[in-house]
């Protein structure tokens, strides 16, 4: 089983305002396996958010990882990822549901909270993206 560990987040100038959103991918030992991020255009943060959870979650996809953890500072993806609180955004229910659908093609799944200050790797991808007004890798 190839497992990895995606940090995520969602950064939005604004609410909504100009957007983007940081993955950081590592394996189990802490190894850097991908850092990238990409603009979004003008979105708001929880859309951000769900951007970069799909993001690594096609990443993992993409690279054959059949056992991903996610961590994320946003407490609402989190909690609605894992059924503790409903989507009642009509606009984020569409990225709920494709997160869910991709997580399903996945052997184990696990999505968990954590501060701000423990995912500043995903928050300074998500900023660089802004400023680059596109895609963005290290």
């Amino acid at each position: 089983m190839t497992s990895a560990i995606a940090y995520v987040d969602g950064a939005s100038r604004g609410n909504p305002g100009d957007s983007a959103f940081g993955v950081r991918v590592c394996s189990r030992q802490g190894e850097e396996l991908a850092a990238f991020g990409d603009f979004l255009g003008t979105r708001t943060n929880n859309y951000a958010e769900y951007s970069g959870l799909l993001a690594a979650l096609a990443w993992a996809l993409e690279h054959e990882v059949d056992d991903l953890e996610v961590v994320s500072d946003s407490e609402l993806m989190v909690k609605q990822m894992n059924g503790k609180y409903r989507v009642k955004s009509p606009k984020l229910r569409p990225l709920f549901e494709e997160a869910r659908a991709r997580a399903g093609e996945l052997e184990r799944f696990r999505i968990r909270h954590v501060l701000r200050h423990d995912n500043v790797d995903a928050d300074r991808l998500a900023n660089a993206a802004i400023d680059a007004r596109g895609p963005f890798s290290e």
